[in-house]
């Protein structure tokens, strides 16, 4: 039996006059899920994070939370919690009365009160600083009080908008090993809103890409990067060479690929249809493209001169220029000895037919 979803969102559209903010969005969340929406700044994601929350209404469109629809219920009558981007931390209560705001509403007494507080806080890693001033804290530490304050009220789906974009980078990154450990232990779905490629990745189980109010893709992070569908997807997701190509067969799971510069090769079926004849974009990351030595070959090759490169500390970016190629190609090595090499060299490239994406050019909504 299939698992229901934890959140449904069923043709949703949002429209502010005539801008269209979401147009007919569809997609699942499961149970327990870390759920990640990416895309550029004004693609819809916050918006329909906030129709989840109750604080958008959709034009159309329906939303059901654990099998129900929440559609016309307020906020506070929704089964979730929402953290956002400024934190909004009481400045005038202590860590302690911050978290056990939202429980007074409850009547739950002082001992079941206390109780609760402290367990959100030790989940948290705040036990120790109940009774700190909001003026005291570090931007972490109000990022944890926020989050404690959420998941002090036991949703069944916490909202994050952009939680963690007012830290610097090394805080940041502190901070997503341990949003993702707390989402593990406390066990409930979490629905994450960011611009930022790499968090998604590193934090999300799946994640839905959306550009101009639609969904473009839902996937795993994993296969999210190595099989985007679509050119606009494969570009977000960090950087990607982009070759054209023409369908000239297919089999079951195999497509034959007339590709620029590197001839026929056979490569995975694209997840949509494409017949015999159509022209698609294959891509392949920089990474997947290896600088080979005079002493190593490859089963696949390709031939060019280095124009330019950037170092990165653990690794090189080198732009190659092929013949025959409008564009250079984006080679990503931790080779150290590439640096040696001076502007002008020839450069070999060794690939994998496996590790190229066909991409289709189709922005269409859809459920998985």
């Amino acid at each position: 039996m299939t698992e229901h979803p934890m959140v449904s969102i069923d043709g949703v559209r949002k429209l502010y006059g005539i801008y269209t903010a979401l147009n007919d969005v569809s997609l699942d969340i499961l149970p327990g899920e870390f759920f990640s929406l990416l895309g550029p700044s004004g693609c819809g994601k916050t918006t329909l994070l906030r129709a989840i929350a109750g604080f958008e209404t959709p034009s159309a469109g329906d939303i059901r939370i654990d099998g129900r629809s929440v559609i016309s219920e307020p906020p506070n009558r929704r089964p979730t919690n929402m953290v956002f981007q400024n934190y909004a931390i009481f400045p005038h209560l202590n860590v302690e009365q911050n978290v056990a705001y939202g429980l007074r509403r409850l009547k739950l007494g002082n001992a079941e009160e206390n109780r609760r507080v402290h367990l959100a806080l030790e989940q948290v890693r705040l036990g120790h600083m109940g009774k700190r001033r909001a003026h005291e804290l570090s931007g972490g530490q109000r990022q944890r009080v926020a989050l404690a304050r959420a998941l002090v009220l036991k949703p069944k789906v916490l909202l994050l908008d952009e939680p963690l974009s007012a830290l610097d980078k090394n805080l940041r990154e502190e901070m997503q090993v341990e949003l993702r450990s707390l989402q593990k232990e406390v066990g409930i779905t979490f629905v994450l809103v960011t611009h930022d490629q790499y968090e998604a990745m590193a934090l999300s189980d799946r994640i839905a890409v959306m550009f101009e109010g639609q969904v473009a893709q839902v996937a795993a992070a994993k296969d999210i990067y190595q099989r985007p569908r679509t050119r606009m997807v494969a570009h977000f997701l960090g950087g990607m060479n982009f070759l054209n190509g023409r369908i000239t067969g297919r089999t079951f799971d195999r497509i034959s690929v007339d590709v620029e510069r590197l001839g026929m090769l056979t490569l995975r079926h694209p997840e949509e249809h494409a017949s015999s004849g159509s022209t698609v974009t294959v891509g392949i990351r920089p990474e997947k493209l290896q600088v080979l030595s005079d002493r190593q070959n490859a089963d696949f090759e390709i031939t060019g001169h280095l124009l330019g490169r950037t170092y990165f500390g653990q690794s090189t970016q080198m732009s190659v220029g092929v013949d025959g190629l409008q564009q250079p190609l984006s080679v990503l090595s931790s080779k150290s000895d590439i640096n040696e090499f001076p502007i002008g060299s020839t450069i070999r490239l060794g690939y994998d037919p496996e590790d190229m994406a066909v991409l289709i050019d189709d922005r269409r909504s859809t459920r998985q």
